[in-house]
């Protein structure tokens, strides 16, 4: 696991809850509170507006639900579930090579092993995962406290690319591989175009076959695509 760190994307006056806002920075208030908190490293924007309509958030000790509320850094006592939010001065950026086994979630209800167990949150409090892995899935996953950068990687309209790799049962034909390509129905819609590719070599007669050490009857695909449906590199 790496850990990078980069320069604040804030004022550091905006690093202490109290400290006022340098009076050249008046386009900084008021702030929808969605991106307080996205700023503040509680959540990405999404997960914030979750956050605000489960009513789990307090501005000055009202819960406020309605999503585009606006508070003031500078005077506003912002709380997610009883605990104080301040804009972060800096951000801490995680990269995870998470195991089978794990859910991506901070904490699961029946007890299940999850990826909060994989990162020290006891020295960088706020983090939480960028996006998701299924539980029998391996891979990169991004953690961090930076709202802005996890609504920049996960909303679909950056088309920010994210490419898997999988054992396939059965050999997918150059049909079913352009298929992918252009898109297919996925039951909630039609997926749009990915890069896919069979990872191995053709024999003479033009049948892909798959690399040395894959088990009988399956291939391996590589599989690149930009957008976030449930399960879908499986479906």
């Amino acid at each position: 696991m790496r850990r990078m760190t980069m320069e604040p994307t804030m004022p550091d006056e905006l690093s202490d809850c109290a400290a006022p806002l340098n009076a050249d920075q008046p386009r900084l208030v008021p702030m929808r509170l969605q991106r307080f908190l996205s700023r503040a490293g509680v959540a990405s924007r999404r997960g914030a507006e979750n956050l605000m309509t489960t009513g789990r958030v307090r501005v000055n000790g009202h819960v406020v639900s309605e999503l585009g509320s606006k508070v003031d850094p500078r005077t506003d006592v912002v709380e997610v579930d009883g605990v104080r939010c301040c804009l972060a001065a800096s951000h801490t950026y995680l990269m995870l090579y998470k195991p089978r086994g794990y859910l991506t979630t901070m904490s699961d209800p029946q007890g299940r092993p999850c990826v909060a167990q994989l990162v020290p949150l006891s020295r960088h409090p706020g983090l939480f995962p960028v996006g998701r892995l299924d539980e029998d899935t391996t891979g990169l996953l991004l953690f961090t406290t930076d709202g802005d950068l996890a609504q920049g990687l996960l909303h679909p309209s950056f088309h920010v690319e994210k490419r898997y790799v999988a054992l396939v049962r059965g050999i997918l034909t150059r049909a079913q591989l352009k298929a992918l390509r252009t898109g297919v129905d996925l039951g909630d819609g039609i997926s749009a175009p990915a890069e896919a590719s069979l990872l191995g070599v053709d024999d003479p007669a033009g049948k892909p076959v798959a690399p040395e050490g894959v088990p009988y009857g399956h291939c391996i695909v590589s599989l690149t695509i930009h957008e976030g449906k449930k399960h879908q590199v499986k479906r």
